[in-house]
């Protein structure tokens, strides 16, 4: 089997972070599904920390309101690269990175 190349772009947000009066990550999710890109999980982290040197955590007695939201989205190189400018310029503050991989299946065979 002839495995394709693609990029996946991951993106790292505050869970209380907002654009357009909803959830950044919610956003995202939606506005990556207009643009036609092939697939995209939001994904809740437990515990986690970023440039801000802030820990965040879902510890019982510690709880956050701001967990990390990690979002995974793939597809072919040239649609992560045409909407990497946009995704940048809407997401204020968190990590925004992309490596290139192999996909192997995508959808129903």
């Amino acid at each position: 089997m002839m495995a394709l190349q693609g990029k996946l772009l991951k993106i790292y947000v505050g869970e209380s972070e907002r654009y357009r009066d909803k959830p950044l990550y919610q956003y995202l999710i939606r506005w990556l599904k207009e643009k036609g890109i092939s697939g995209a999980t939001a994904s809740r982290g437990i515990e986690g920390y970023g440039k801000d040197n802030i820990l965040h955590t879902a510890r019982l007695l510690e709880l956050s309101s701001d967990l990390p939201i990690v979002l995974e989205v793939v597809d072919r190189n040239e649609k992560i690269e045409a909407i990497l400018p946009e995704i940048c310029r809407i997401v204020p503050k968190g990590l925004v990175f992309s490596t290139d991989v192999q996909i192997h299946k995508q959808g129903k065979d």
